[in-house]
């Protein structure tokens, strides 16, 4: 796992939880004492994955104050910061200096969090030499906020749904990925996004899901910002996560 690089997409501009966090990037409001980006390095530090790209851009230089060259979580972090909002796709496409001649990597969404093994997915993108990309997925009471994900009994992904509006369960996107280095060919350069842009390019090149069952919470509106608050407690309390919340307590 040291070999693996992580990019973390913490350049949003978290307009709709400005009212709650105005003066600070979304990824560094608070859950507990910590910032919730500094839970996402401590996640990632607890499996063994040290090596980290930060893509930055709204109040970069707050998130790049505050973490530095990561020592002080035990990690090595680089930055890549856009002048000019490039959305989810564009700003790994501008990340991807830092990637070179790596044959794979992992992209998380900076202001959500799921309960993963990544060696876990890592290994199931693996068994599977034909993907190009992999995402974690997670089973949703509530999926109104999001575009659905639909996948056969292999776990090749087969649609993309958008977001309906309409309380219903599904199958939802939960912001980690694994992309193999073949995926540059189908990055474009300048702004775009990888759940409308590229994904759905993605599907003829074969994309896998991963189902998890951990808990999955994003920060995207005040009210889930406020849900947030109760994780560290939550996590604290389960029990297949010993490594993580000894993490999470240092």
């Amino acid at each position: 796992m040291r070999d693996i690089k992580a990019i973390l997409l913490v350049g949003g501009l978290g307009t709709r939880l400005r009212s709650v966090v105005p003066s600070t990037p979304k990824v560094l409001a608070s859950i507990g004492q910590k910032s919730f980006l500094e839970f996402l390095v401590r996640q990632l530090r607890s499996q063994g994955i040290r090596r980290l790209v930060m893509c930055t851009g709204y109040l970069a230089d707050q998130i790049e104050s505050k973490f530095g060259d990561g020592r002080m979580w035990d990690v090595s972090i680089e930055y890549s910061k856009e002048e000019m909002s490039l959305g989810t796709a564009g700003a790994v496409k501008l990340a991807e200096r830092c990637l070179r001649g790596i044959p794979e990597f992992l992209v998380l969404n900076g202001d959500s969090f799921l309960e993963i093994d990544f060696q876990s997915l890592l290994a199931f993108h693996r068994s599977h030499q034909s993907a190009i990309a992999t995402m974690a997925v997670v089973h949703v009471e509530n999926a109104s906020r999001y575009g659905t994900v639909e996948m056969d009994g292999t776990g090749r992904v087969t649609a993309f749904a958008e977001k309906t509006g309409r309380e219903a369960s599904g199958l939802v996107n939960g912001g980690i990925y694994v992309f193999s280095r073949s995926v540059w060919q189908h990055m474009p350069d300048g702004p775009a996004s990888l759940e409308r842009d590229v994904f759905p390019r993605l599907l003829g090149h074969t994309v896998y899901g991963q189902k998890q069952r951990g808990m999955f919470i994003d920060i995207g509106t005040p009210t889930d910002y406020a849900r947030a608050q109760e994780l560290l407690r939550s996590l604290s309390e389960s029990p297949g996560l010993p490594k993580l919340t000894a993490e999470i307590g240092n």
